[in-house]
């Protein structure tokens, strides 16, 4: 494809139809990070934000704007990179994610974020552009190939060589926020793909176009601010919710989570979700029933020295199909 034919068809000025894409990822991003909030607070049983829907809620949020990045890419630079202003909003993604990896570095040091949305978009922003040459259907084709082909290259191999960010470690590292290179940058090259299809192989509907939609009511002309700040909306949204619900949980003090909450929480991290809570619904029914669930809750270091509680918690943990003491208690 032709410089010449891309000058034709890829629209200039900006599209608010992209800009409301935009904001409503970023809406949908601020909504799943208010789950996350709640959940630290206390509100939320320990890990609801990742686990079941919203796992894949969040899934669908960082392939949606990875997506719009891959867009972004070849209406900006398809018609030859605009290196100066590429460099200086390249240089405030990069910043920005410094930030991120510094602040929750002090706030959440064992879950910080080293490789998170923002990390992804800074490297996705800059490698994206050795494909811009490529036609859409062979971006297509990469995209499948790397979403499909990741899981059959990752290996035990590359955790200890601090290659985790790759995506090709089996084990993934705790972080709060974790984006690695593969498998998503498929969806930075799908976006390329769509709008290499879209803007310069055939031409693009009216609403794609600065001069035809235009945002006019009240709610996408918000969405389309959003869209067009987004990164200073990524950077303030969580500082905001986390302040909203601190002062909250001042005025209302989540409860303190019970036993089997817990005890799934703890066990989870080493043996997984679905075995902990078999073995943690065990543990409670049946140390409820021996009386010695109070005693484990207010004494726990004493009560498993108690020869029935140590038997109780062995044999869930056996039936669970798992091994040792997973309650964390």
């Amino acid at each position: 494809m032709t410089n010449v034919s891309a000058t034709e068809t890829v629209p200039r000025g900006r599209i608010d139809a992209l800009d409301v894409a935009r904001g409503v990822a970023l809406v949908a991003m601020a909504t799943y990070h208010f789950s996350w909030d709640l959940e630290f607070f206390g509100y939320l049983e320990p890990g609801t934000s990742t686990t079941g829907v919203l796992k894949y809620y969040a899934r669908s949020i960082a392939a949606s704007f990875l997506f719009l990045v891959g867009v972004g890419i070849v209406l900006a630079h398809v018609n030859g990179i605009r290196w100066r202003a590429f460099g200086k909003r390249w240089a405030k993604i990069v910043a920005a994610a410094a930030l991120i990896t510094i602040a929750t570095w002090f706030a959440t040091r064992e879950t910080y974020v080293f490789f998170g949305i923002l990390h992804h978009i800074a490297f996705a922003s800059l490698a994206g552009l050795l494909f811009l040459g490529l036609p859409w259907w062979l971006l297509a084709a990469l995209a499948i190939a790397i979403f499909f082909g990741t899981p059959l290259l990752q290996s035990p191999i590359y955790t200890p060589l601090g290659l985790s960010w790759t995506g090709l470690s089996s084990t993934p590292p705790r972080s709060n926020d974790f984006v690695p290179v593969l498998p998503w940058f498929s969806a930075v090259l799908a976006g390329m793909a769509v709008a290499k299809l879209i803007f310069i192989a055939r031409t693009p509907p009216r609403v794609l176009t600065p001069d035809g939609w235009s945002a006019n009511d009240p709610l996408s002309r918000l969405l389309a601010l959003f869209g067009r700040w987004s990164l200073t909306f990524y950077l303030v949204h969580q500082p905001i919710l986390i302040g909203l619900v601190f002062l909250a949980s001042l005025l209302v003090p989540a409860q303190p989570p019970g036993f089997a909450a817990s005890c799934t929480a703890a066990c989870g991290a080493q043996f997984g979700a679905e075995p902990c809570a078999v073995y943690c619904a065990c543990a409670e029914a049946e140390l409820e029933a021996a009386g010695k669930l109070e005693s484990l809750l207010s004494e726990p270091a004493s009560a498993q020295s108690d020869l029935e509680t140590s038997a109780i918690i062995a044999q869930c943990a056996f039936e669970a199909g798992i091994a040792g003491d997973g309650t964390g208690q």
